[in-house]
Formats: structure tokens, C-alpha cells, sequence
């Protein structure tokens, strides 16, 4: 029998896990895990998978760390990584979803990217038709809409990007959506095993189901499935997703977005667990079977019980003998297939390089990577700003952003508060989190009640006191008021600051 290849499974400290065991239920022989930690880990990880001799590393990439798995994979020349790097090209930004979409002459909105501010509000205020969609480019595609904005005149789009100050501009020409909505289609092997309409939320115009929208089944075009297995095929993706818009004037489909990585339910990571499975064993375990327009149906179901079903068998139909139930679907054009192998020439050419900012040296150190963080100080940070720390999932995004509704945050050791952060995840954010004490001398009552170890009586204690000096000249003036021994102006120092 031949021998199957090791298998690893690509795991990220604080990036949600898209496969584990059970995905590839049935696979006779151990699968490795290895752990990117971030930061200076590279060469760590590249020892890990030569020692574990692993052929075929397993898992979606964030686009914080694309760069660094790129020079990883040149590292690991042997190791096929699934998908390719090539193939979660698109992954990485809205940039890269163009520049993908360009070289294989792929159906999207008429799009603009300028790294010259000058030049794209000259853009905006003089060529630009509107309505305009515009968006953060750099950044995976699966936050929910939060960056994606709609500008209706040049006013509101100046508004937003001095606000936003996104660089590059990526600004698209808006789609006047069919029946208000756009098509999520999921492909496996370049077949499509789930397709459904998003619709935005009452009073949103935005079409994600995460910010509120609504869902339907029905009425799928087939050349929203055709672009989307166009798509696929020129990303050889084993696994693929679109976003895509049908023009309600003229019909046709453009991609707004296209990845690798995605929302998917439970039983379809399963589905792409067995197809892998099927890919990596030449044909020894069976190809998974999903028949077409069968997704309102299985929208139905229970999740688990789906789960249940392909670990029973859910196989291609088999006529009996006489072929008196055979069943032949015309409507079945799209099979599943092997997806080619990816190389370094299914790489699109960079944004001239003209448009691109100069990068120098300053005393012989590199500037930090073009795309490095801003600081962010959480007590101000938008929802947004929030989803940019590394490693960040919307559940969490949005946990915090609750919880900075009732409390001020002085130092990151505070969220330890929430359950589902610890201390290492707060040291993968400190590079980009920004000093939050609190300037004693402008907090109001309400502000200084929110801080840890102050609350409301101790506010109003603070407050009274610097009135009667006529405001603080230094932190270490708390320590005349009645209750702040030693150990709590340490505290407090910790918190507070004197403005400048």
C-alpha cells in the first residue's frame, strides 16, 4: 500500500483554528501540530517542521504574518503548504484581491488604488462616479464589513479618509446590487457546495450577516457560479470562497472579495477535510459528494447531524443494478478536481512601482514594515481599531469593545479581566498599544470612577482635592489625601499622568 504523506496541522497563537482531528476523521496516521508563535519565532518554527518531518502543513495564514510565512516557505522548500502561499495571495489585502483579480482578467467594480493621497482625492473630488465604496486594503477579508465604508459625494469621502487616513486609497466604483444583496459562494476542488444571498440589516446598507443582515438560498445564478469557479481555478485553490455582486441593471457578477479564508460551517470543514483527504492518499479515501442546489436543504439540518451523515458516508449516488433509480442532473456542470500546483509565476505583478512610497534608512535601521500598527489607545479605539491587533477575532473584538463601555483601561493588564485573554496575548499587543494613563487634571468625575481600584467615591475625593490645590503639578501630590498610603499611589501612578 502506498505510503501517505506526514501531515501537520498550521496552528497561530490567538487566530481562531479553521481545522482540527476531526475534520479528517479516518486518517490512519498521526497528524503533527505546529504553533507559530509571532514575533522572532521563524526560526523556532522552521526547526519544529524539519523535526517532525512534515510534508504537508495544513492551515490559512493571517495577513499579519503573510510576509514571514512567505520566507518560511523558501525555508521549507519540501513542504507543501495547503493552501499554497500563492494561492492565499488574495488573503492578505483588498490590494491583493485586485491585483489577483487583474492578472486573470476576473469580473470586479472598477477600482482605484493611490498611494499618493494628492493624487486620489484629485481622483475622488474630479473622476470618481458615486456612489463609492471604500475600504482599508491592508487586512484579512473576514472582519465582519468593518472596513468596508460608503462614500455618496466627494464630502463624505474626504470626510472619512482624513478620519480613517487608510493608505493605500482603495476606493471602488459602487454595484447597484440585484434585490439589494451579494452572493456568498463556497467552492471546494472548484466546485461550488454552498452559495446563499446576503441581505443587509434594517436600516444598514451593508450586506454581512454578522453586522445584522439576512440570508436566502434561492434563486442562485449560475454566472455567479461560473466567476466564482473561474475564480478558483485561477487561484488553484483547494478550498475558495467569493463575494460576489450581480449588477441589477445588466446581470453580470463582479468579486468584491475572494480568499481562502472564510466563515464555513462545521460540516463543510468536514467536506474539505475528506477532499483533502482524497487529494493527499492519490485516491485511496473517497471523494467527497455534494450535490448542486442542495444548500437550502442542508441549511435545514443540524449542524451535528451533518457532521454525523459524512462520518456515516456521504458518497456520490450509485445507480442499483437494473439503473432503474439512476439520476442524471443536467444542471450539474461543476465537478470537483484536483487543484493544479501553485509557483512563484502565479504571483501578479506588484502596483507600479512608481506609485509605491520611497523606503529609507535612517542610522543604518531599517523603518519598520510598511504595513506596522499604528499605537492605539483602547479607551478611544473604534470597533476597527480594535480588530487590527494581531491575532484579533471579532468575537473578542467585541467583547472588549463591551467592555470598554464601562471601564477605563490605564494599562492592557486590565483586560486580564475578560476570560478569554491572558498575559501572552497582551505581550503580542504591546508594540501597539499606546500609553492610556489617564491626565488626572482633565478627567472628569465619571472618568476616574471607570478606572480600576478608583470608583465613585474616591473620584469625587480626587476631584474636590484638585480643585482646592488648583490642579495637580505631580502624581505624588495624591498621597496628602486621607486613604492613599504607599502601596496605593503606586497604584494610581500606574493610572494617571500629569498632561502635557
Amino acid at each position: 500500500m502506498q505510503k501517505l504523506p506526514k501531515l501537520g496541522f498550521l496552528y497561530l497563537d490567538y487566530v481562531l483554528r479553521f481545522f482540527d482531528h476531526s475534520n479528517f476523521k479516518g486518517w490512519p496516521d498521526k497528524i503533527e501540530e505546529v504553533v507559530y508563535h509571532w514575533k522572532n519565532d521563524k526560526e523556532r518554527f522552521i526547526k519544529e517542521v524539519k523535526k517532525k518531518k512534515i510534508d504537508i502543513l495544513i492551515g490559512n495564514i493571517p495577513a499579519t504574518a503573510y510576509d514571514t510565512f512567505v520566507e518560511i516557505s523558501k525555508e521549507l522548500p519540501h513542504v507543501r503548504f495547503v493552501p499554497s502561499l500563492q494561492t492565499q495571495f488574495s488573503n492578505k489585502s483588498k490590494e491583493n484581491v485586485t491585483l489577483f483579480c487583474e492578472k486573470n482578467n476576473l469580473s470586479i467594480p472598477k477600482t482605484k488604488i493611490f498611494y499618493d493621497n494628492k493624487k486620489g482625492f484629485n481622483y475622488l473630488k474630479n473622476k470618481a462616479s458615486y456612489p463609492q465604496i471604500i475600504k482599508r486594503s491592508y487586512g484579512p477579508s473576514n472582519y465582519g464589513g468593518y472596513y468596508v465604508h460608503k462614500a455618496d459625494t466627494y464630502k463624505e469621502a474626504k470626510k472619512l479618509l482624513d478620519e480613517k487616513k487608510y493608505s493605500p486609497i482603495y476606493t471602488q466604483d459602487a454595484i447597484d446590487l440585484k434585490y439589494s444583496g451579494d452572493l456568498r459562494v463556497m467552492l471546494i476542488g472548484h466546485k461550488p457546495i454552498c452559495a446563499f444571498w446576503r441581505f443587509s440589516g434594517e436600516g444598514e446598507w451593508i450586506t454581512n450577516t454578522s453586522q445584522g443582515g439576512s440570508m436566502s438560498y434561492e434563486n442562485v445564478p449560475m454566472n455567479a457560479l461560473e466567476l466564482a469557479v473561474e475564480a478558483s481555478k485561477a487561484a488553484k485553490a483547494e478550498y475558495w470562497a467569493c463575494d460576489i455582486a450581480i449588477c441589477a441593471k445588466t446581470d453580470k457578477p463582479y468579486i468584491l472579495e475572494c480568499a481562502t479564508a472564510f466563515a464555513a460551517f462545521p460540516y463543510i470543514r468536514d467536506w474539505i477535510g475528506q477532499y483533502l483527504m482524497w487529494d493527499f492518499s492519490n485516491g485511496r479515501f473517497g471523494m467527497p459528494h455534494v450535490p448542486l442546489f442542495s444548500w437550502e436543504e442542508l441549511g435545514k439540518i443540524d449542524s451535528s447531524l451533518l457532521r454525523t451523515m459524512r462520518h456515516i458516508g456521504f458518497s456520490k449516488y450509485k445507480p442499483s443494478c437494473d439503473g432503474t433509480w439512476y439520476i442524471n442532473d443536467p444542471k450539474d456542470d461543476f465537478d470537483m478536481e484536483i487543484t493544479e500546483q501553485s509557483n512563484d509565476l502565479d504571483y501578479p505583478a506588484s502596483i507600479n512601482p512608481k506609485d509605491l512610497p520611497i523606503k529609507k534608512e535612517l542610522n543604518n535601521k531599517p523603518l519598520k514594515n510598511e504595513f506596522s500598527l499604528d499605537k492605539i489607545n483602547l479607551n478611544c479605539a473604534s470597533l476597527t481599531d480594535i480588530m487590527t491587533l494581531h491575532g484579533m477575532e471579532e468575537e473578542l473584538a467585541l467583547e472588549i469593545h463591551e467592555y470598554l463601555k464601562e471601564n477605563i483601561v490605564t494599562d492592557t493588564s486590565d483586560l486580564l479581566e475578560l476570560e478569554s485573554i491572558d498575559e501572552q496575548l497582551l505581550k503580542v499587543w504591546d508594540d501597539n498599544i499606546d500609553d492610556m494613563r489617564i491626565d488626572i487634571n482633565s478627567a472628569d468625575v465619571d472618568t476616574l470612577r471607570k478606572i480600576k481600584g478608583i470608583g465613585s467615591k474616591l473620584a469625587k475625593i480626587i476631584l474636590d482635592f484638585r480643585d482646592t490645590i488648583d490642579g495637580f503639578t505631580t502624581i505624588d501630590e495624591l498621597k496628602q489625601i486621607d486613604g492613599i498610603g504607599k502601596n496605593k499611589l503606586v497604584q494610581l501612578k500606574s493610572r494617571l499622568k500629569i498632561g502635557e
